[in-house]
């Protein structure tokens, strides 16, 4: 899956096109798969993974993050088909670092910025995995391009536009079989898309609509550390003895919280081009994503009479615990989102370019209703975050020179404009599933806005030698942020930082098919909306916001070298980054009581290197293959309010990761693809606390294996059979993650 991409070089997909030629230097090769442009700057100063549709139609492909998970580094937090909370980790960020990571549609933002955490996920769904024409993948913050949330990686997905009229039709069916916590049947769903899209002269559209229902495996079950206290309750059996990642004696008593999720999601996508002239194309994407999810819960405690027990004094092997009235209460989620964009821009192979991109993301909808007890109808507690919302507007140029030979120059320059708005409030309900809203509990919102210039210039020193520069300047400002309770508001300053990215790349090509490239950038992560203006209290510890939070600083660099042989594209890489003031959700174990909200951790360094390597026809023509490792060193180096997790690793960031993906091509209609992945230990904590990783709430390590044969009957039916998990390893990273999965899928072209 690699391509590089980088100090001006790209060169096509190996699996999908003959090799090229040796370049002669270090002018750039454009390769598009669009009808117009290419979907990446060519001169790149960064590692980038490309992913084509030939790659995509042979891998278990359910959802469209599915795409990335055999990248280098990489790892997605998909916990169930049609997870909505599907971030990803990549090198030194986790998957609780959502904001360090970059989604584009077209030049449309799909990245929910609102928020840092796994509750703020890209918006996947406005993607149609069948519509894209290619998805690159950018390692770091090395390009002026992009702002500081490209510190993790950005993901630049293309749509394919038709020449001709396409009508296309896709069933898929999966399932698995989950034996574990007292636990034992199957889960599954089903997914249905179908498309039509076609070009009449300089107007082209595409339409697309989609169905998913799913049934998750169970997430969260409801455990109680092991009393000490003699009971004299009411006898319940049915409890589960088991261990915690704390290493600490438990009982699992069912399951709870987000329990096991079920959901249904429906998808449209539309999008619509025209060529007002031969270099000038507008376009206009209208997306839609709507989710009805249930929260079921169930008990695992009888009582003497065999009836279900879900609340109040209990006794459990002669010991006492008290179950609170919600500990099995159930929930629902509703959510419906927009997003809208409209894009104009010139596509010219040389001389200026000029391009324009406006999105706005609308949650129109999103509730979370939350019974009190178990009941199926009584009070409750409503939390909404409808009107939340993103705005962009890019304005950018460049400017290719004829003949890019020595001493010439690729500028690119542009001005960037966001606003994020977030509204939170909760309410309570008499009737939780279907009632009105009652009187205000809570609320807290505000608003960030930022504005960004930037340039970089790309110099052909010589025929092998090309040095990238580039800066980008950011005005920050947060502003109208407020908390409420049901009697009393709280405001806020508004508050302004500017700072200046520099950016600086030098390559040199050793011979005509390696390339070696040094890079280093400067890069700042400004604090989101929630995590200025976001917090709580109970009554055990304050969880507050912190509205004077440090933007992340970010000081990376990378050293790779780049080899294009005659089947296939070989990278190797060295990168460190230095993070001050990281943002991240930890407790305060300096001061009493002890505060939990999110902080600036004072120094997290991350040193690793990645080896990848992609080719086509490798050792026999009829066998592509792909394959990397990655070995992350994330130290938490210091951190004044949590001391305990100094020089540990950091959350939920392996030392290895391992990919390999196989495709046997039988016959030209017949392919079977075989993968393994692997991901070393993870930790939940700072501090690593949790010290047994193959349980619930643990961070295990795992290989698992997945397999797909799939058969092209004729032009216009395609059928496969898949398996992911294999060989049904039971793995968690806090969540119990999918045993084995089988899946079928049948393909209509027209």
């Amino acid at each position: 899956m690699a391509c590089a991409l980088g100090a001006g070089a790209c060169t096509a997909h190996a699996s999908d096109t003959p090799a090229l030629p040796p370049p002669v230097n270090l002018q750039e090769v454009r390769v598009s798969s669009m009808s117009h442009g290419t979907p990446v700057d060519p001169d790149m100063p960064a590692a980038v993974e490309t992913i084509t549709p030939a790659k995509l139609r042979r891998i278990n492909l359910v959802n469209t993050e599915d795409a990335l998970k055999y990248l280098p580094a990489f790892g997605i937090r998909k916990r169930f088909a049609g997870d909505e909370n599907a971030t990803f980790s990549v090198r030194g960020t986790s998957n609780q670092q959502s904001a360090r990571g970059l989604v584009y549609l077209d030049g449309l933002l799909l990245s929910n910025l609102l928020g840092n955490n796994w509750a703020n996920p890209p918006r996947w769904s406005m993607a149609f995995p069948d519509n894209l024409a290619r998805i690159d993948v950018i390692y770091g913050a090395y390009s002026a391009l992009y702002p500081g949330n490209s510190i993790g990686a950005t993901v630049v997905m293309t749509t394919r536009m038709p020449d001709t009229l396409e009508v296309t039709g896709d069933v898929q069916a999966f399932t698995q079989h989950v034996h574990t916590y007292g636990v034992d049947r199957d889960y599954g769903g089903s997914k249905q898309t179908a498309t039509i899209g076609d070009r009449s002269g300089k107007f082209a559209f595409l339409v697309g609509v989609s169905h998913l229902q799913s049934n998750g495996q169970p997430l969260v079950y409801a455990v109680q550390n092991r009393s000490a206290t003699p009971g004299t309750a009411r006898p319940v059996t049915g409890a589960i003895g088991d261990t915690g990642a704390n290493g600490l004696p438990r009982e699992v008593l069912g399951i709870n919280s987000e329990g096991q999720e079920a959901t249904s999601q429906d998808e449209a996508h539309v999008r619509l081009t025209y060529d007002v002239t031969p270099d000038l194309t507008g376009a206009a994407t209208v997306g839609y994503w709507k989710q009805d999810m249930s929260h079921r819960t169930e008990t695992f405690l009888r009582d003497a009479a065999g009836n279900p027990v879900w609340s109040g004094p209990v006794t459990i092997d002669g010991r006492r615990y008290t179950l609170p009235a919600n500990y099995f209460a159930p929930g629902t989620r509703q959510s419906r989102n927009y997003l809208y964009g409209l894009s104009l821009g010139t596509h010219r192979d040389t001389g200026w370019n000029i391009a324009g991109d406006a999105s706005y993301f609308d949650m129109d909808q999103n509730r979370d209703r939350t019974a009190s007890a178990v009941t199926y109808d009584g009070p409750g507690m409503l939390a909404a975050g409808d009107g939340s919302r993103w705005r962009t507007l890019d304005l950018r140029a460049s400017y290719t020179p004829d003949n890019a030979g020595p001493n010439t120059h690729t500028v690119s320059f542009g001005y960037h404009i966001d606003g994020y708005r977030l509204d939170n409030a909760s309410y309570a309900l008499a009737q939780w599933r279907r009632g009105d809203a009652g009187a205000l509990t809570a609320a807290n919102g505000g608003s960030t806005q930022t504005q960004a210039v930037y340039l970089q210039d790309a110099w052909q020193l010589d025929e092998r030698w090309r040095l990238t520069a580039g800066a980008r300047y950011e005005q920050w400002r947060a502003f109208n942020g407020t908390r409420a309770t049901a009697t009393a508001v709280t405001g806020y300053p508004e508050r302004k930082e500017t700072h200046t990215s520099p950016k600086l790349s030098l390559a040199y090509m050793a011979t005509d098919a390696l390339t070696l490239r040094l890079s280093g950038a400067r890069a700042y992560r400004f604090p989101t909306v929630n995590e200025l203006f976001q917090g709580t209290f109970n009554g055990i510890s304050l969880v507050n916001n912190d509205p004077n939070l440090k933007p992340e600083n970010d000081l990376s660099r990378e050293l790779s070298a780049e080899w294009y042989g005659p089947h296939g594209v070989a990278r190797f890489s060295l990168f460190r980054s230095d993070t001050r003031d990281t943002l991240f959700s930890q407790t305060d174990t300096t001061v009493f009581p002890n505060v939990t909200n999110v902080q600036n951790v004072d120094l997290v360094r991350t040193r690793g290197a990645e080896a990848s390597y992609d080719g086509a026809g490798v050792f026999v023509p009829w066998l592509d293959l792909s394959a990397n490792a990655a070995y992350t060193q994330a130290t938490t180096v210091r951190n004044h309010r949590n001391p305990a997790s100094e020089g540990k690793q950091f959350y939920r960031i392996p030392r290895w990761r391992a990919n390999v993906v196989a495709t046997l091509h039988a016959s030209d209609a017949l392919a079977l693809t075989l993968a393994g992945r692997y991901s070393g230990r993870q930790y939940n904590t700072l501090d690593h606390s949790d010290i047994n990783p193959d349980t619930f709430g643990g961070a295990s390590d795992f290989l698992t294996f997945d397999a797909k044969l799939s058969w092209a009957v004729n032009a216009h039916v395609e059928l496969s059979a898949g398996v992911d998990n294999l060989t049904n390893r039971r793995y968690y990273v806090y969540y119990p993650y999918p045993s084995r999965t089988w899946l079928a899928e049948a393909k209509f072209r027209l």
